[in-house]
């Protein structure tokens, strides 16, 4: 199948999302949130976040991060995602986080500000929100597993252990 775009999504309260093309070039990028109380908020989210995804697009998403104090809402918010995109039939892959981090040429502990700076120097990309930047990590992912690029050797590592 040829996708048309590749997608990053980082799930959060405020999920980053950034759609690439099959060249790399930034579609669209953005940090999708919702005010409210939950469960409507949360609802309300996820369905933003899926209905950004169009039927022809490739995501990578960030796998879950067990560290977390709200890991019982993220992972809800993350689930609800998966569960949207699967009902409309979108293919995706789940990338650990410490794989997301090595990909960007950082270590698989990182703190998020040595993420940022990794992507800036691979890439030259920067966006004020992290998640953003996650996202467009996942979403330079997503092209590579159905792109042919020539990656460097901890790159293809990472992608050895996601396919």
């Amino acid at each position: 199948m040829r996708f048309e775009r590749f997608v990053g999504i980082d799930p959060s309260l405020r999920t980053g999302f950034v759609a690439l093309s099959p060249y790399g070039e930034v579609i669209e990028m953005k940090e999708i949130e919702r005010d409210g109380d939950d469960p409507a908020r949360m609802s309300d989210l996820i369905q933003a976040v899926v209905d950004a995804v169009h039927d022809t697009d490739f995501v990578a998403i960030e796998g879950f991060g067990y560290a977390s104090q709200k890991g019982f809402l993220l992972g809800g918010i993350g689930w609800g995602i998966r569960i949207g995109l699967y009902r409309r039939g979108i293919p995706y892959v789940d990338v650990a986080p410490s794989l997301l981090k090595k990909f960007a040429g950082a270590k698989g502990n990182a703190k998020k500000e040595q993420v940022v700076l990794e992507v800036y120097k691979r890439w030259g990309f920067e966006h004020d929100s992290n998640n953003v930047t996650d996202a467009y990590v996942l979403a330079q992912i997503a092209r590579v597993l159905h792109e042919r690029i020539e990656l460097p050797k901890f790159q293809q590592e990472v992608l050895n252990k996601i396919s």
